[in-house]
């Protein structure tokens, strides 16, 4: 069975809604949970029925969101460092975090290490797209700067992902740039371009549009622009739902047409919803590192923890190794 460490300190408000995700987990998913931090403050929220089937892991420090992420290796006896060493031990297969990103990101790389192969671990997201599935798009923070050989291994590790956790048979591939010629993007693109132009799947360069249209299951770039294109991605959601609210607030006939519209309201809510993904996976470690979000509610961490088990079962890992060895130059 399936072994999953789940940081209960990490998020913004504490280990409650962290707990409480964990056993609304555990009523629709066998697995075994392991809450790692405070012993006392854990148990007081657990309902007596789920007592004895959850594991706790004292822990009695926390990395606040202030604190520098290279701390956390320092602090050994962190909710965090735990909760990462369960998986390095093998007495966990996966650990989930709403905690502090960079410390989680951190701590899993330089504890866990790197698949063979890989050279920079990538943070992956699922977009919303008019296709049927989410769009897969990495790297979203990990890396800031990046070469173009790290692309080119992002693209493998998106490739798997989506063949594995999203069930795409034959994931097409886009490197993000300023437009689809081959001529436009930057030095590190037009060199990733080159790289990855006899891959299997790689349809060239892709615009920002193409990530919410559904013409391409999975997007490359380096976390720096990731990171501004899920940003900024949130805030439009957001800044539309407020509008739309700000409107039909105003409006009579415009109340109207949202009650009868509720399950279209719905339905919309639930594509642009974090907590409907759980977080985002470090892909390219050996082992398995969710990063959910801080403002996570008991809903996101469980889907974090569905997502964390997923990921284990299809053993995405063996396939992004075995793939990128076909990939090594042949002496």
């Amino acid at each position: 069975m399936v072994k999953i460490a789940i940081d209960a300190m990490g998020g913004d408000f504490g280990p409650e809604p962290i707990v409480k995700g964990t056993v609304e987990a555990l009523k629709e998913k066998q697995f075994e949970a392991i809450l790692v931090g405070k012993k006392d403050e854990i148990l007081s929220l657990l309902p007596n029925g789920y007592k004895d089937k959850i594991s706790i892991v004292e822990a009695s420090d926390v990395i606040n969101m202030s604190d520098a992420a290279t701390d956390a290796l320092k602090r050994k006896e962190s909710s965090i460092y735990k909760a990462v060493d369960l998986v390095k031990s093998h007495q966990a297969d996966g650990v989930v975090s709403a905690g502090h990103s960079g410390a989680t990101m951190t701590v899993a790389t330089l504890r866990l290490g790197r698949l063979k192969g890989v050279s920079r671990p990538a943070l992956v997201t699922l977009m919303p797209s008019k296709a049927n599935t989410r769009t897969v798009l990495l790297d979203v923070g990990a890396n800031v700067d990046c070469k173009a050989e790290h692309l080119v291994e992002f693209a493998v590790m998106g490739d798997y992902y989506a063949r594995d956790m999203l069930s795409i048979k034959n994931p097409s591939i886009g490197l993000l740039a300023n437009g689809e010629e081959e001529s436009k993007g930057n030095d590190v693109t037009k060199e990733a371009f080159k790289l990855l132009k006899d891959y299997d799947g790689f349809k060239g360069n892709v615009e920002g549009g193409d990530i919410f249209n559904g013409s391409t299951n999975v997007v490359v770039c380096d976390g720096f622009i990731g990171n501004l294109v899920l940003k900024t991605s949130e805030g439009v959601a957001s800044t539309i739902s407020y509008f739309i609210k700000d409107y039909i607030r105003q409006s009579p006939v415009a109340i109207t047409g949202a009650l009868l519209m509720k399950k279209v309201f719905k339905l919309l809510k639930k594509e642009i919803d974090y907590a409907e993904i759980g977080g985002a996976p470090l892909i390219g470690i050996k082992g398995c590192a969710i990063v959910s979000h801080g403002k996570s509610n008991p809903k996101a961490v469980k889907n974090a923890i569905f997502q964390a088990i997923r990921y284990v079962d299809t053993g995405v890992n063996d396939h992004i190794e075995a793939r990128l060895e076909t990939l090594k130059p042949k002496d």
